[in-house]
């Protein structure tokens, strides 16, 4: 049988002498009202201690992006992960569900997967040859009695399985909960599904022209705090604001959920002869134009227009580097296909210079975190709603 893993949302790393006493006087002064409130202070940003600490209390206490589904598309496909120093895969098992197991073999530790691949028959080690099915239970331990016998009466192969870590797949995400004791995913993602209803339709990937990854050097949240606003898009991003500007834009705020930005004008991507992708079928008026951009806490990052999507997975390599790993998907399954390829390649070049143009504000933000003057910053009222809310949720999970 597979074993759920569990960890400590908070506690299982120390802090040094008297930090914490101090955390929770700057985290009073995060949850205040915006126009009192001050932001998380510069160690959040990079002092290693707490990198740690936030593991847990951040990442592994809740519903976290880890990776894509499209990536193990079929049973027996399987992709390992490390997952901010913690060895994950996932598989695809013989029902076509998406699971995810620690990387560890319960004999003596061994690393099972090395590189994505498909399991044929069983998931062996590479060590000592013990093997496990998709659904993590342990089905053979050779020589495990002495040569040549493979039980041991006090071996009970049942209590063996895989640890297996929560996951569940929604919008093509893999989402996975480390300490097991989140919400489930359903009631976690209620309100944004709700928000989002009528793009619950199946999403379409082109393959490598619609993937890419930026490498920045700035703290995680440093990238989900600049995504989920709009108060920078006139100076850091003049060709956007050309058509949709800084007034067209409106605030999105979920209290401890989500935040991020929409707009009333959205100009679809069309190429020379006037062709453009397919619409998602069903959508209400207001998504001719609109799009909306929402940051659902904490590391996964959605865009949604009428006739694509993205999302954002940001992976926390530490303190002061993230990776931001970026997959396009397409309302209608014939916008894959070669014909449309031209005009994907423009969609996707779109996109990375957006992104792009955002990597010079949330590295010099990161830098500035270095000024030891700095008291976490002040709010907008009016134009850091969606910020001031992350900030909010991330004092909430260190206080519990």
């Amino acid at each position: 049988m597979a074993i759920k893993m569990k960890y400590k949302a908070t506690g299982d790393v120390g802090l040094p002498w008297g930090i914490e006493d101090m955390m929770q006087s700057e985290l009073d002064l995060v949850l205040q009202p915006i126009v009192k409130a001050r932001g998380l202070s510069n160690a959040y940003y990079t002092d290693t201690d707490l990198h740690e600490a936030e593991k847990r209390a951040v990442f592994f206490a809740n519903w976290a992006g880890l990776g894509f589904a499209k990536d193990i598309p079929e049973p027996g496909d399987v992709k390992p992960f490390t997952y901010l120093g913690l060895p994950l895969f996932a598989v695809r098992d013989k029902a076509g569900t998406v699971r995810v197991y620690q990387n560890t073999c319960r004999h003596r530790g061994m690393i099972l997967i090395d590189q994505p691949g498909k399991i044929k028959g069983a998931i062996r080690c590479p060590y000592h040859s013990w093997c496990y099915d998709l659904d993590g239970s342990l089905k053979a331990t050779p020589h495990v009695g002495g040569p040549g016998n493979n039980t041991h009466p006090d071996m009970d192969r049942s209590q063996l399985g895989l640890y297996e870590i929560r996951a569940h797949v929604w919008r093509d995400v893999i989402f996975v909960n480390v300490s097991g004791d989140a919400m489930p995913f359903e009631e976690y993602s209620a309100s944004a599904r709700e928000r989002w209803k009528e793009f619950e339709k199946p999403l379409f990937h082109a393959g490598a022209d619609s993937s890419f990854v930026l490498e920045v050097n700035c703290n995680w949240k440093l990238a989900v705090e600049n995504y989920c606003e709009s108060y920078h898009v006139p100076w850091v991003h003049p060709g956007l604001a050309s058509y949709s500007r800084l007034e067209d834009h409106y605030d999105i705020v979920q209290p401890l959920s989500y935040s991020g930005q929409g707009t009333h004008v959205y100009n679809p991507m069309l190429d020379e002869d006037g062709s453009s992708f397919g619409r998602f079928e069903g959508l209400s008026k207001k998504w001719d134009l609109a799009a909306e951009y929402l940051a659902f806490y904490p590391n996964v990052l959605f865009g949604v227009h009428g006739d694509h999507a993205f999302t954002i997975i940001l992976e926390a390599n530490g303190p002061e580097s993230t990776s931001e790993r970026v997959e396009i998907y397409y309302a209608q399954e014939e916008d894959t296909g070669p014909e449309k390829g031209e005009l994907r390649a423009r969609n996707t070049a779109l996109w990375r210079g957006v992104f792009e143009e955002d990597v010079e504000s949330v590295e010099g933000m990161q830098r500035g975190r270095h000024g030891v003057k700095f008291d976490g910053g002040t709010f907008s009222p009016a134009m850091d709603g969606p910020t001031h809310e992350f900030h909010r949720w991330i004092a909430t999970q260190f206080k519990g």
